[in-house]
């Protein structure tokens, strides 16, 4: 099952929408199911009962024997949460927090290999995922990251990662800004990101993990992560070989408090060590320039630059739609 949100001048979460598998046509569901909820937020704080519910109404997208949908403009779609409660981002490719941290002249931890890295986001505002990324200042390098996403539904406290799995009710595709000027400092500061972390934005839809089939398998999406940036290939590292999976990322968070449902916990950027695989952030394309060529070649984001993230599955159908973002001046 695919859902979305689209935009909506009367709520800013946006109107639940179920979307045929193929991205084609999707249906509001307050337009044939006005008992059910209007916005996703709503649908997962109720999911057991909302989830067979929607479930059927996408049976009757596919079967094309709903009158009332209609044809998907993707840039009419919000992210699927457009604001959430919380988004807490983990950083479960080692390969690129190996070089990040090269980056910043800082050794790896052994704790790092048993231990995820975990930052908590600004929730309450998303971009929509053809909304342009707003820059303030260059000398902030603005940097996008792909990643793949999931929210929970109510996750108890003291989890363990197995049974944290069971509690993923949907999967998405990410742009995790980052603004690599501001990073170091705030981070020498003891105290985490805040500044350095603007708005991330989510493609237009997200899936319920047995829409992925086999390729949802260990708690991670084993299939390729494509970024173009300026229309040319940038990577398709391959988002199945996370260190940590998602079990373990939300067992990671609910270890000192309950997860509730509406929570959106990402992978961190996609990151393989196969460098014919390109990478899914610029920061670690800069780090392996220094790396091979002595200095840096490439530059951060500046105003007219693009990105597009999507993920295809294995007959090349996109699966989640597309993250297509220009830079704007703020």
């Amino acid at each position: 099952m695919k859902l979305g949100s689209l935009r909506s001048k009367d709520s800013r979460d946006g109107s639940l929408c179920v979307v045929k598998r193929d991205l084609s046509k999707a249906v509001k569901v307050r337009d044939i199911a006005p008992e059910l909820p209007l916005t996703l937020r709503e649908a997962v704080e109720m999911w057991t009962t909302a989830k067979p519910r929607l479930e059927a109404i996408a049976q009757s997208l596919e079967s094309d024997s709903l009158s009332a949908a209609f044809v998907v403009d993707q840039k009419q779609f919000h992210s699927p949460l457009p604001r959430a409660f919380q988004w807490a981002d983990g950083s479960a490719f080692l390969h690129h927090v190996k070089l990040v941290r090269q980056a910043r002249d800082a050794e790896m931890p052994e704790s790092f290999y048993t231990d995820p890295l975990f930052y908590q986001g600004g929730g309450d505002d998303f971009l929509a995922p053809t909304d342009p990324v707003p820059q303030v200042d260059f000398a902030h390098g603005t940097d996008f990251e792909g990643e793949v996403a999931v929210i929970t539904t109510d996750v108890p406290l003291g989890a363990d990662a197995s049974s944290a799995l069971k509690h993923v009710a949907l999967i998405m595709i990410v742009n995790d800004v980052s603004l690599r000027g501001l990073i170091p400092n705030e981070l020498s500061k003891g105290f985490g990101f805040y500044q350095s972390k603007p708005h991330s934005s989510f493609a237009p839809f997200a899936v319920t993990p047995d829409e992925l089939g086999d390729d949802w398998s260990g708690g991670r999406v084993k299939l390729p992560l494509l970024v173009e940036f300026n229309g040319e290939f940038f990577g398709k590292a391959n988002a199945g070989e996370m260190h940590f999976h998602f079990g373990q990322l939300i067992a990671h968070a609910a270890r000192t408090r309950t997860v509730r449902a509406g929570s959106i916990i990402g992978s961190g950027t996609v990151s393989n060590e196969d460098p014919k695989l390109g990478s899914s952030c610029l920061v670690e394309k800069r780090m392996l320039e220094k790396i091979n060529l002595g200095e840096f070649k490439t530059p951060f984001m500046k105003i007219g630059d693009r990105v597009r993230i999507e993920m295809k599955d294995r007959a090349g159908r996109s699966i989640f739609g597309a993250i297509d973002q220009t830079v704007q001046k703020a």
